[in-house]
């Protein structure tokens, strides 16, 4: 997956429980737990954005992008 999730070192971080984030940002905790675990396919920019506040951090924090090694192979015409 392209889009690593890196929420569960962000709650270490903060010292705080996926459940006390669920509560913060109004989204449940099986929806964020789904987050976490990269099980999900998009995040709209309101949860996006109460997660950041919850968490005092930036999306970047996150979220990170990561080219799978195959299209870099690809890239270079090695296959």
């Amino acid at each position: 997956m392209p889009i690593e999730i890196h929420l569960d070192r962000i709650l270490v971080e903060r010292k705080m429980t996926l459940v006390e984030l669920s509560r913060r940002v109004g989204v449940t905790n099986v929806n964020l737990s789904k987050l976490k675990t990269g099980k999900v396919n998009g995040i709209r920019f309101s949860t996006l954005e109460a997660i950041c506040d919850a968490l005092d951090c930036q999306p970047g924090d996150i979220m990170e992008f990561r080219r799978d090694s195959d299209e870099d192979d690809e890239e270079r015409g090695e296959l």
